[in-house]
C-alpha cells in the first residue's frame, strides 16, 4: 500500500491572499457553503486544491 500523501492546509489569511479577497470574506464564503474548507475548532482550514477550483470558477 503507497504512503498517503500529505495534503496541504491553507488558514483564511492565505486563502485570501490568494483570492485577493479579505480573511473575512473567506470565511463567510466557507460558511455559506460557497467555498470548501473544514472547520478545525475555532478555526477553518481549507485544501489548495479547493482554493485553486474556486479561483477557477471566479475567473470564468
Amino acid at each position: 500500500m503507497a504512503p498517503k500523501k500529505e495534503e496541504t492546509f491553507l488558514r483564511s489569511k492565505d486563502v485570501a491572499h490568494i483570492l485577493d479577497l479579505s480573511p473575512d470574506d473567506v470565511l463567510e464564503l466557507a460558511g455559506k457553503g460557497k467555498l470548501k474548507g473544514e472547520k478545525q475548532g475555532r478555526f477553518w482550514r481549507f485544501r489548495l486544491a479547493d482554493v485553486m477550483a474556486y479561483k477557477q470558477k471566479m475567473e470564468d
